[in-house]
């Protein structure tokens, strides 16, 4: 009888990582010079660990995704109200962590912070507990979310915006540069200033996301309705109910629109700007 085959994962760990014995390592890991990876974390196939980072927590790493030097993944979130609990990271597959970059995990037993895949988390991001966030995001740099922000796909946030705690960011919205985010910002609209406001539709980034032109017309007249037309949310609401033809786009747009629990973020016409 042949000697059962023992297939050896191939790993790239340079002598110099502290890598805890109970941590778990996939096949083609790359761990960098001075790399940390602590006792309950899992790092999926084809990972690339840049030097000197630090993986801690109930952290999972998603497949091919890349950590680049001294990002932090995984510590004790920046929460007075955290007493030490078991909490979780999950970052999905094909993401990329770039320098410095700082991802918490959650406050609360068995509660999680978690980054999508395909994301794109740009240096000195920081990404704080019970954060979701979801797939084809882009963070540029310094881009700070606060506790329990939620990020839909495909959005992107601008170097050096702050968003608030418990805010949500809808799919396909951008975020500019070095704005202050404190209510929700719609899917496919652009926001800028401090605070935010609406300045039109993510008109690029709606096209790169390959959407019909009937629910392009559709979304340029719900943004007329709710950021034009002076009428109240739950009336805009109401209207586009009524007048818009019925496509995955819109009625993700009114779902999102009917559970803003913060107010969401206003047109600069709204105001007199």
């Amino acid at each position: 009888m042949k000697p059962e085959t023992v297939v050896i994962p191939i790993r790239k760990i340079h002598e110099t990582a502290v890598i805890h014995p109970g941590a778990r390592i996939g096949k083609d890991v790359e761990i960098g010079p001075y790399a940390v990876i602590g006792e309950n974390v899992l790092i999926g196939d084809g990972v690339q660990v840049g030097a000197h980072v630090v993986i801690d927590g109930w952290t999972s790493i998603g497949k091919n995704s890349v950590i680049f030097p001294s990002a932090s993944i995984g510590s004790e979130p920046q929460d007075l109200k955290f007493r030490g609990e078991k909490s979780y990271v999950f970052i999905g597959e094909n993401t990329k962590v770039r320098e410095f970059a700082t991802i918490n995990r959650a406050t609360g037993e068995g509660e999680e912070t978690r980054v999508g895949s395909n994301c794109l988390l740009m240096a000195y991001t920081h990404v704080a507990h019970n954060c979701v966030i979801g797939n084809n995001v882009v963070m540029s740099a310094a881009a700070m979310l606060a506790g329990h922000v939620v990020v839909e796909d495909r959005a992107v946030i601008g170097g050096q915006a702050g968003v608030h705690q418990f805010v949500k960011i809808g799919r396909n919205a951008m975020v500019g540069a070095t704005s202050k985010v404190v209510q929700d910002v719609p899917p496919f609209v652009i926001v800028d200033g401090h605070p935010a406001k609406v300045v039109g539709l993510n008109n690029v980034g709606i096209a790169r996301s390959g959407i019909g032109d009937i629910a392009r017309r559709n979304l340029k007249k719900a943004y007329k309705i709710l950021y034009r037309s002076g009428v109240s949310l739950p009336q805009a609401i109401a209207v586009m109910e009524q007048e818009l033809e019925s496509c995955e786009e819109v009625e993700q747009f009114l779902r999102f629109l009917r559970n803003a629990e913060r107010g969401i973020c206003r047109g600069r016409r709204d105001d007199g700007e």
